[in-house]
């Protein structure tokens, strides 16, 4: 296999605004970045996903961008970021940034011109149609009107397309109505996007995760999506998913752009399948190296995703099984639990009381040891949780603010609305990083833009780092051990147990060693037993969350202890 520099590091997520505030008006900025990256440089990181720092009015955090090569006022100066990235490679970790080319902010340039007049050479840079006849005119407030082009329903809910009353044709819009789709079947478009990641690339960055990029082609036909509910708007991924000329777009991107670096590329891929993926990431293919699939963070939704569900663990073993040995020597993996759009992994998939501390160690070694390369994100190495903010006024995330009107209107429970908001809610990752035992949790000195998780006082950087057996110094432990086994970046993996509804296990083999993993992913005692055609002859524990007495080996029965954690390798 093919060794690469972001195969081999670990990558951590920033979410800019709520990482670290460096002049107390409560909005984490460049300058509260560079004052944590000695803290980034211990827990032994090599990569920094920096979420969107361009200039944006904010309606959807930063991924709304108004100006592609400015930072956004809130977070500095193009200065302060350039010294983001002077010290972040001084330490020896580089930076990626976040791409977003789906979709504009409606208060672009281009997409100023673009509704100037329905002629403006810009026009064609987004998707514009006319309304369709017989509608029964009157936008209102959510922007039904009855004339709307198909009857896509958007991400964050209502109608997919918002009428320009100017020149009186509608724009596609897959997320908010601030967010214009860009028209990627137009070559100039295209070029000006080339031109814009070239400049950033020549600034020093290392790469590009790329926001929703698999949306890029749509059917231009724009047909109306089947109607599957008694829903107004229906969902019509099939028609913007995955669309096609996706393929032929990213090797465009690849040959004009990419290709002339030696960059990391991530694409976030909502409703990609693993035989999508190998041909995303395929090396001989040049598109991508790696997608992030959504398969794993759909386990607990019923018919979408405010409709909570219990999750069943031999699920999520089939669908990780499934990844591991459909990209294994043809593409290559990301491997997450949480990020800005997702609820904490300790709240959702671990326990977030009483085994709070082995829950988070025991997800974290399930993650690191698989093949691919691990996604860390911000508070996730201190185990931060969900929160239970007491009103929908303490929140400020615009998917959740647009879904709770919605099932207001509709005269939905407001204990049950509220419930589906602790459980999925995007805030639940948002809430300022933990630092310390201070005010707000030493995010700033001010007032936080979203307010800091309660439980702040136990949970927090200060204390983790002061603590050598914290989630904090496992997190090191298991950055360090991938740097000094090549079996835990490059081995074949293979699922043990896949019906078993306590325990995950599963192998890892490189030449003449294995790796042997095996987690306890509830709060009982299963016992473990040796399996069939796994040799665990000489096997030492390389890590575990426990204490492990001696003569407890996996050639041996064994019992685990609540949410325990044990990995084992074999020369």
């Amino acid at each position: 296999m093919e060794r690469k520099w972001w195969k081999e590091s670990v990558v951590y997520q920033i979410y800019p605004r709520s990482f670290m505030d460096s002049n107390g008006d409560g909005i984490g900025d460049l300058q509260g970045i560079v004052s944590k990256l000695d803290y980034l440089k211990e827990l032994g990181i090599g990569i920094i996903w920096l979420s969107p720092v361009y200039a944006s009015p904010n309606d959807d955090n930063g991924y709304d961008i108004s100006d592609y090569q400015a930072i956004m006022d809130e977070f500095g100066t193009m200065e302060d970021w350039e010294e983001l990235l002077q010290e972040a490679h001084r330490r020896g970790i580089r930076l990626v940034m976040d791409l977003v080319v789906n979709h504009t902010s409606d208060e672009h340039a281009w997409f100023v011109e673009a509704r100037s007049s329905k002629d403006n050479p810009k026009r064609d840079y987004y998707i514009w149609r006319p309304g369709r006849e017989g509608g029964e005119g009157g936008e209102g407030r959510d922007g039904r009107d009855g004339r709307e082009p198909n009857n896509w329903v958007s991400f964050f809910g209502g109608s997919a397309w918002k009428l320009d009353e100017q020149t009186d044709e509608y724009y596609l819009h897959l997320f908010s109505q601030k967010q214009p789709d860009l028209n990627w079947e137009n070559e100039k478009l295209r070029r000006e996007i080339y031109d814009m990641m070239t400049w950033w690339l020549d600034k020093g960055i290392d790469g590009f995760r790329m926001d929703v990029i698999n949306l890029i082609s749509k059917d231009t036909s724009y047909p109306d999506a089947a109607e599957e509910s008694a829903d107004r708007y229906q969902w019509g991924g099939q028609y913007f998913m995955n669309g096609p000329r996706i393929h032929e777009f990213l090797q465009e991107m690849n040959r004009e752009v990419l290709a002339k670096y030696d960059v990391m590329t991530v694409g976030e891929m909502p409703g990609a399948t693993v035989e999508e993926a190998v041909k995303y990431t395929s090396s001989g293919r040049g598109e991508l190296n790696m997608v992030f699939q959504f398969e794993h963070m759909e386990l607990d939704s019923g018919v979408n995703k405010w409709d909570v569900k219990p999750w069943k663990l031999a699920d999520l073993k089939a669908v990780f099984n499934k990844w591991q040995t459909g990209l294994q020597g043809k593409g290559w993996n990301s491997l997450y639990l949480n990020n800005h759009d997702q609820p904490r992994m300790v709240s959702r998939f671990g326990d977030d009381g009483e085994y709070r501390v082995e829950s988070a160690k025991m997800l974290a070694t399930f993650l690191h040891m698989q093949q691919g390369t691990p996604f860390i994100y911000q508070g996730e190495e201190i185990g931060m949780t969900n929160v239970r903010f007491p009103s929908i006024q303490d929140y400020r995330d615009i998917e959740i603010l647009n879904m709770y009107r919605e099932k207001m209107e509709q005269g939905a429970d407001e204990r049950e609305v509220m419930e589906a908001i602790y459980a999925k809610g995007r805030d639940n990752a948002r809430t300022p990083f933990q630092w310390n035992d201070a005010p707000h949790g030493g995010f700033t000195t001010g007032t936080p833009w979203l307010a800091v998780n309660p439980n702040y006082k136990t949970i927090h950087a200060s204390k983790e780092q002061s603590d050598p057996n914290s989630i904090y110094h496992y997190y090191r432990q298991l950055i360090r051990l991938r740097q000094e086994h090549d079996i835990i970046v490059y081995g074949d993996f293979r699922m043990l147990l896949p019906e078993h509804d306590q325990i995950v296990a599963y192998t890892r083999k490189l030449g003449g060693q294995t790796l042997l993993v095996i987690l306890n992913f509830s709060d009982g005692e299963p016992e473990w037993l040796p399996q069939p055609g796994v040799d665990a002859a000489g096997a030492r524990l390389l890590i575990g969350n426990y204490p492990v007495a001696d003569g407890s080996v996996p050639g041996e029965r064994f019992v685990l202890k609540p949410y325990e954690a044990r990995v084992y390798i074999c020369d």
